[in-house]
């Protein structure tokens, strides 16, 4: 049987899933689904979700630590056992956030290491965003005020009121920014995802302090859902446009093998933020004048620029082309060593194949394939994540009936610190 042009360029399955696999591997799959510490604790569910999480937190301590963990808690409530409508929504959502600092604070008492790992984590994340975005800052900050404002209900209902504008006015900013001056990406998409579902409950809340009617919500509810159809085909598109693959080259040409008693070159070229974005490659620092003249060590190399797009790699990979590179190292310095039956790199092996989801998610990858065939992989990855993303928990977040809808809004539960 002879091959068509047309199905030589047909990826099989098999090749496709490879594909993803190396790019789930190598952690540069986005996750544009909704964190499950959200939408467990906004939901119907989130005073047992408290419950458990306090008893499973103490279950692990000693007993100094447990009255340790609840003498802390007691002084960030402002001295009280009991918060009002502690266990529902956005209040639940903050005492789980204060349990788990106060927690690590106690564990870390008396550890040097352990203050240091809990005070230097550097940008905090928060419901799979960074908390140092705009969204993530009036977020976290709100959550941060609420156990000691829960109790005074005028305080309350004032504070959520600000941030709820705050909020507002920031999602419709962020919301244009996607949809209409081409700022889509998975990170702002999972930026905006988080905050309408927080907004959407920050809302709820206030009806529940009586700030606002009934009808606000179920019409912020239903623009949220129709805004979350508009942005799932509009990154669809832009995961559309940003997938790009190559496949491994073959071998150059037969190789030189080194004369005896020659000596060996070794060369070193420092790689600093290095990014691939198709083809291309782009260093977000200044490349060094070594670099960029074609020199390294004061030893002439006409091919360096082709030399390193050869070690162009994602940010978390160890080894590439028998190199040694630390892992999540951001200036990594890398020797090279042209000689015969040697780990290092040679310019004559082949050059393995490039897979970029989108900016600052790549990697290079050996699956074997026809050239004419990655445009159809391409198209065929973008389908995979996509039905990767719990796409339907989205939705339902924002679609629930009304008599579900009502059920948050009857919510009361407090919570009741257990002090020994």
């Amino acid at each position: 049987m002879i091959l068509t042009g047309r199905s030589l360029c047909l990826p099989s399955p098999a090749t496709v899933q490879e594909l993803f696999f190396v790019a789930r591997d190598a952690n540069i799959i986005p996750d544009i689904s909704l964190d499950p510490v959200l939408t467990t604790f906004l939901s119907l569910d989130s005073s047992a979700a408290l419950q458990h999480q306090y008893a499973f937190l103490q279950r692990g301590m000693s007993r100094e630590q447990q009255s340790a963990f609840s003498l802390n808690l007691t002084g960030e409530l402002g001295g009280v056992s009991r918060v009002t409508y502690g266990g529902v929504g956005v209040v639940a959502l903050a005492l789980s956030m204060l349990f788990d600092q106060v927690a690590q604070q106690v564990r870390a008492q008396g550890s040097t290491e352990g203050d240091l790992s809990t005070q230097g984590s550097g940008a905090k994340r928060i419901f799979g965003i960074s908390s140092s975005s705009r969204i993530g800052w009036i977020i976290y900050s709100y959550l941060g005020l609420i156990p000691g404002i829960a109790n005074n209900q005028e305080k309350m209902a004032e504070t959520t009121e600000i941030y709820d504008n705050l909020l507002k006015l920031e999602l419709l900013d962020h919301y244009e920014r996607m949809t209409t001056k081409k700022r889509m990406s998975s990170v702002s998409m999972q930026q905006w995802l988080v905050g309408a579902a927080f907004h959407l409950h920050m809302r709820i809340h206030q009806v529940r302090l009586n700030s606002v009617p009934l009808g606000t919500v179920e019409s912020l509810r239903r623009a949220y859902k129709s805004g979350l159809g508009r942005l799932h085909q509009d990154y669809a598109a832009y995961l559309r446009r940003n997938i790009q693959e190559t496949g491994p080259s073959g071998t150059q040409g037969p190789r030189k093998h080194r004369t005896r008693g020659r000596p060996r070159q070794t060369y070193t070229l420092r790689v600093t933020n290095m990014i691939c974005s198709g083809n291309h490659l782009f260093n977000d620092s200044q490349v060094s004048p070594t670099i960029s003249s074609g020199k390294f060590n004061g030893t002439s190399t006409p091919n360096a620029t082709a030399d390193i797009n050869r070690i162009c790699r994602t940010n978390g990979s160890s080894e590439d082309f028998g190199l040694n590179v630390p892992i999540r190292s951001d200036e990594t310095t890398v020797g090279m060593e042209n000689r015969n039956n040697s780990s290092g790199f040679k310019r004559d092996e082949e050059v393995l194949g490039l897979l970029v989801i989108e900016p600052l998610r790549n990697v290079s990858h050996s699956v074997q394939h026809h050239p004419c065939q990655s445009s159809a992989i391409q198209e065929a990855l973008v389908t995979r994540i996509m039905d990767a993303q719990d796409l339907e928990r989205n939705r339902n977040f924002f679609r629930y009936q009304d008599r579900i809808f009502r059920s948050f809004v009857r919510q009361r539960d407090g919570f009741e610190l257990k002090i020994n």
